[in-house]
């Protein structure tokens, strides 16, 4: 298959697209006054509405709540502290939620604000309760607009930026297109200052490698206004790609360029997913949980996991570390201690610990109960490539 056929192929998919997460950043929505830009945000309004005109639901994931904050607390051209930024976002978001809501208003729409921090998505309950909410409003017509709840968040329980947000949330509504407007045309092979006013970017990326993430330093947009980069970028696709879902990264400032995206057209720089995607469940695991512990295996159990796909059992375990709770996270680290899974645990790390070494049928006589046959059952367990 030649190039221009794998292209139109890939882009073919695109136009079957039902579901669409379309992340803009702080870049595209304020002006160079770091205010946020009606005509601009009208503008990508307008190209949402036209994908709902055509049968396809949006999930708008929206920065800009800080930068809409910063003018009216004096504070849009100066460096700020992390209360500073947390009272603009609670000042801001207002404001954006707003406009969002007049925008679509006049074209027979509304728009639904989501709040999430990480913390929302580690917990399995809150997770699905979420899942829920974004299922009942797509259904209603409605056009939820998510950002991070930044008036109250705090490092442990940040996403990041907005990119590994929209990856996240992309995965809990089961998007069939990621998309991240940004205020380059998408993915070039060389430094931004390098690049000629027509030159397109890279048309399409099979699998994101570490020779992409080399040039990524070069491609920082160098914008106050902004938090994410290309990397931040980059990791967002990947994760994107390893749920089964296509990105596309485009020049948001660019008019209609949505509708045209979602048509097929050769716009910005398509990344592929991955053929075997994970599941929901099991892409929540490795993006959205954070390992309490990690448990040590020997060279039978690696064999069992890696190649056969089996479920992780005590007798398999050599060594037991931190302190963690049925249902935490773990790591799975083969005989050398290199991470080769992170899975689930059925039980806490004071009870494997009494555990490890023996044999499933005898959980019961050493603890006095048993759960499990499996500390981390393989329908838990993720590989890592």
């Amino acid at each position: 298959m030649s190039s221009q056929q794998k292209i139109h192929s890939a882009r073919q998919a695109i136009i079957d697209a039902r579901r669409v997460v379309v992340k803009v950043g702080s870049g595209i929505l304020v002006d160079q006054d770091h205010r946020l830009d009606e005509e601009r945000i009208s503008a990508l309004v307008e190209d949402l509405v036209a994908l709902r005109e055509g049968g396809v639901q949006v999930v708008l994931v929206s920065s800009g709540a800080v930068a809409a904050g910063a003018p009216l607390m004096g504070l849009e051209k100066q460096d700020k502290t992390i209360p500073q930024k947390q009272a603009c976002a609670a000042l801001g978001q207002t404001r954006l939620m707003a406009l969002y809501e007049r925008l679509f208003s006049r074209h027979g729409y509304h728009a639904a604000q989501i709040l999430l921090t990480q913390d929302d998505v580690r917990n399995r309950e809150r997770y699905l309760n979420a899942k829920n909410t974004f299922q009942t409003l797509l259904s209603a017509g409605i056009v939820p607009v998510v950002n991070e709840n930044d008036s109250v968040v705090v490092e442990e329980i940040k996403f990041g930026d907005n990119d590994n947000l929209s990856a996240q949330v992309a995965a809990l509504v089961q998007a069939d297109l990621l998309l991240l407007l940004s205020s380059v045309g998408g993915f070039y092979e060389k430094k931004l200052a390098e690049v000629e006013e027509n030159e397109k970017p890279v048309a399409v990326v099979e699998q994101i490698t570490e020779d992409h993430f080399r040039h990524t330093q070069d491609q920082e947009t160098g914008n106050r206004i902004t938090t994410g980069g290309m990397k931040s970028k980059l990791l967002a696709i990947q994760k994107a790609a390893e749920y089964g879902l296509p990105s596309i990264l485009a020049n948001g400032l660019s008019p209609g360029i949505v509708p045209r995206i979602l048509k097929g057209e050769g716009e910005g720089t398509l990344f592929l997913a991955q053929e075997e995607g994970l599941s929901a469940r099991k892409h929540w695991i490795i993006h959205s949980l954070v390992p309490q512990g990690s448990l040590t295996v020997d060279a039978g159990a690696l064999q069992a996991i890696v190649k056969q796909g089996k479920s992780l059992l005590p007798i398999g375990i050599t060594a037991v570390s931190g302190d963690f709770r049925s249902g935490n996270a773990v790591q799975v680290l083969g005989p050398d201690g290199t991470e080769v899974a992170r899975g689930i645990s059925n039980y806490g790390s004071h009870e494997v610990q009494v555990i490890q070494g023996q044999r499933s049928g005898e959980i019961e006589s050493l603890l006095g109960y048993s759960y499990y046959d499996e500390v981390v059952h393989r329908d838990d367990l993720v590989l890592l490539k």
